[in-house]
């Protein structure tokens, strides 16, 4: 039986995307891979991290989007004031276009400043626009469903406002109840495990598995190995 790995929530770490990839023995001719969103912000490199991500795909893996993937698109296509103070200014965007090559004083405003939309582009920044607007939101199978933030409960999976598969929390975790198994990420683990220090892929009684290992906050990024529910992880240098 094929292998299937899951990685989840890389945010610009492309050393340990890479290390952990190399730790899996990871081969794209007999594995299936799943990248489970949230491939850019806060981290180190999200563009250089973006390009792998579409060399990954190429090659045969499956990318979904994420919440962070999705708040790029909104910023920079549809560009209303609130997503893109919420995206620079809280949620890692601006380090996202500092790895374009943008500086600062060219899309961060002040609280007193007039928003103006700015128009930032460069050839690769539009080629990985056009990359996530085509992402899907989640690959559902016989009995695993593959998902950024997971699923809302008592609501089918294809009349589901995607804002939800992209930023659900507590209804999900503590109300899903079907019979398939969701992967998730979105949720750093520690919160799951309620130990700060505990970065190990959750398994929830209700056959909920989180894998977010809060990589980019210190904790490690987490490989979910399948059949065997088999856990590899890099830690952070940081």
């Amino acid at each position: 039986m094929r292998r299937t790995l899951v990685i989840s929530d890389i945010h610009g770490e492309l050393q340990m995307l890479n290390d952990l990839l190399n730790k899996a023995n990871y081969n794209a001719e007999s594995d299936r891979l799943f990248l489970l969103g949230d491939y850019i912000d806060r981290g180190p490199d999200s563009k250089a991290t973006l390009d792998r991500v579409m060399g990954l795909v190429d090659g045969g893996a499956i990318a979904l989007r994420g919440n962070h993937e999705d708040m790029m698109v909104k910023s920079l296509v549809d560009g209303n004031e609130r997503s893109w103070r919420n995206w620079t200014g809280r949620n890692g965007g601006d380090c996202t276009l500092k790895s374009y090559g943008f500086r600062p004083e060219s899309f961060l405003f002040s609280d007193e400043e007039e928003f103006i939309k700015p128009s930032l582009h460069s050839e690769k920044l539009d080629q990985h626009l056009t990359f996530v607007q085509q992402l899907p939101y989640y690959i559902e199978e016989e009995e695993t469903i593959f998902i950024h933030a997971g699923v809302k409960p008592g609501t089918p999976l294809e009349e589901t406002d995607p804002y939800d598969l992209i930023w659900i929390r507590d209804d999900f975790h503590n109300n899903y109840d079907w019979t398939k198994t969701v992967i998730f990420g979105h949720t750093p683990t520690s919160g799951l495990h309620n130990d700060e220090n505990n970065h190990s892929i959750f398994h929830g009684a209700n056959s909920i598995i989180g894998i977010d290992g809060g990589a980019v906050f210190g904790g490690q990024l987490n490989c979910l190995i399948l059949p065997e529910k088999q856990e590899l992880y890099v830690k952070s240098s940081s």
